[in-house]
């Protein structure tokens, strides 16, 4: 059974517009560069509700998958030098786990 993750970033009052600009001109390419961008569903922003969070959701066919993936983006060199330049903008994040219910469309 496929496990979906959804990480939501809490990024700090004014800064979103940074954290734009590192993720379309470090985050990004480094992700395509290094070939981890196969599991991810979306990336989006909130416009509603909770604001000032970047919200990204990702797809894997297993708890193990998950892992290695994060394993191996956190090995990155490239992915790693944005991620510490993302940090200070960031006030908090949560992680959740997902399955999908057994009726209605499987993403």
């Amino acid at each position: 059974m496929a496990i979906y993750e959804k990480r939501t970033y809490d990024v700090i009052v004014g800064q979103m517009p940074e954290v734009i600009r590192l993720y379309e001109e470090e985050g990004w390419p480094a992700m395509v560069a290094g070939a981890h961008t196969d599991n991810l569903v979306g990336y989006f922003l909130s416009d509603t509700g909770r604001l000032h969070q970047l919200v990204h959701l990702w797809r894997f066919d297993d708890d193990a998958a998950r892992r290695t993936f994060w394993a191996n983006l956190f090995a990155d060199e490239a992915f790693m030098k944005f991620a510490v330049q993302l940090r200070p903008h960031v006030a908090s994040q949560d992680v959740q786990l997902l399955t999908s219910a057994p009726w209605g469309p499987q993403p």
